[in-house]
C-alpha cells in the first residue's frame, strides 16, 4: 500500500490482515488504567473536516492523542475555506507546518487524491464525496472480526441509499478482498448504472433478499446530496419498503450501521436501539483502527504487527 491511504482498491488481503492485527495490539494497550501511550511523541497531526462529521472526526482526535501526537483540528466552517480558499491553497498553508499526517474529509469525490499532490505529509481519506471511506471499511471487518465472525464465505448486505454511499463503496471493496460476498439491495433510483460489474456485488431490489445475509449493512439516507428529490418517493413509503426492522430479520443476522441514523426511515427505533446492533462496537473499533493506522503512516510499514510485542508499540 501507499504511504497514503486514500482508497483500499488496491489493497491486498495481507495488507488488511496486518492493520486489523496491529488494531488487535492496540485494543490490548487500551485495556489499561494509563491508556495514553508516547508512541507518537513530537509527531503532528491535522485533522482537516470540511464536511460535518461527529464519530469520524472525534475517533481521529482521540487516536492522535492516544498515541501522544500533537493534534490540530481544522474545521471548514470558520476557515479561510469559507473566504474562497482553494483546497490547494488550504493544504499548502497546513503543508508549511511540516505535518506528519493530514487526515481529510471532503464533500467532493476526489478530494483527498488531489490533497496529496500539494503535501509531503501521509494523507489520510476520512470520506470523500461518495468515493471512498477507507478506514470506516477496516473498522467494519474489524468490529465482525473482534467479535469472532470468519470473513471468509460472509453474506454481507449493503440495504438502502447505496448510490450516494461512500461506505458501501469502500466496504464491497474490503470485504470481497477478504473472501466475503456482497449483494446491494435498494430501489432502482439509489443504485448506481454498473455496480455489480465495478465492485463485484449482486444487486437486488427486493428487501425480502436480506434473508439470505449474515451481516444486513444499512445505509443512511443521505439527504444532503441528494437535492431537490426524486430518488424515492418520499420518505414514509421508503421506510415502509425498505426500511429494516426487526420483522425483517432472522435470528441470528447481524446488523450494522455507519451512523448517524435516520430512526424511522432505515433502520426503526426499536431495532437502533436494541443492543445486539453492533452500531457502538463500530465506534470502539473506529477508534483502535485509527491508531493502527496514524502509527502505520507515521511509524513505518506494518509488517511487524504479527509479532512486534505490545510493549514495542506502546514505547
Amino acid at each position: 500500500m501507499t504511504r497514503s491511504l486514500i482508497t483500499l482498491d488496491d489493497a491486498s488481503r495481507d495488507d488488511i490482515e496486518r492493520y486489523l492485527a496491529l488494531t488487535d495490539r492496540f485494543a490490548e494497550v487500551m485495556q489499561r488504567d494509563i491508556k495514553k501511550v508516547p508512541t507518537l511523541r513530537g509527531r503532528v497531526v491535522i485533522n482537516a473536516f470540511f464536511e460535518a462529521s461527529t464519530r469520524t472526526a472525534t475517533s481521529f482526535e482521540l487516536a492522535g492523542k492516544r498515541l501522544s501526537a500533537d493534534v490540530i483540528n481544522v474545521k471548514g466552517s470558520g476557515s479561510s475555506v469559507e473566504k474562497g480558499e482553494t483546497l490547494k491553497d488550504t493544504i499548502l498553508t497546513l503543508n508549511a507546518y511540516q505535518p506528519d499526517v493530514i487526515v481529510i474529509r471532503h464533500k467532493a469525490s476526489g478530494a483527498c487524491a488531489a490533497a496529496a499532490r500539494f503535501t509531503d505529509a501521509a494523507v489520510v481519506n476520512a470520506g470523500d464525496g461518495t468515493h471512498a471511506h477507507p478506514t470506516q471499511s477496516l473498522l467494519d471487518l474489524y468490529t465482525l472480526r473482534r467479535r469472532g465472525v470468519g470473513l471468509d464465505g460472509l453474506n454481507v448486505a449493503y440495504v438502502g441509499d447505496v448510490m450516494h454511499s461512500r461506505v458501501a463503496r469502500s466496504g464491497a471493496v474490503a470485504f470481497r478482498t477478504m473472501g466475503a460476498n456482497v449483494r446491494f439491495i435498494a430501489p432502482p433510483t439509489l443504485l448506481p448504472p454498473g455496480l455489480a460489474e465495478g465492485l463485484g456485488g449482486e444487486v437486488s431490489h427486493d428487501i425480502r433478499d436480506i434473508a439470505d445475509a449474515d451481516v444486513v449493512y444499512v445505509l443512511r439516507m443521505q439527504h444532503e446530496r441528494m437535492g431537490a428529490g426524486g430518488f424515492v418517493p418520499s420518505l414514509r413509503e421508503y421506510s415502509r419498503e425498505y426500511g429494516v426492522g426487526h420483522e425483517r430479520l432472522r435470528p441470528g443476522q447481524l446488523v450494522m450501521h455507519p451512523g448517524p441514523m435516520n430512526r424511522g426511515v432505515e433502520i426503526s427505533d426499536a431495532l437502533a436501539d436494541d443492543p445486539e446492533v453492533l452500531v457502538s462496537a463500530q465506534v470502539e473499533s473506529g477508534m483502535l483502527v485509527r491508531m493502527a493506522v496514524l502509527y502505520d503512516l507515521i511509524a513505518g510499514p506494518v509488517e511487524r504487527a504479527r509479532t512486534v510485542p505490545v510493549e514495542e508499540v506502546a514505547a
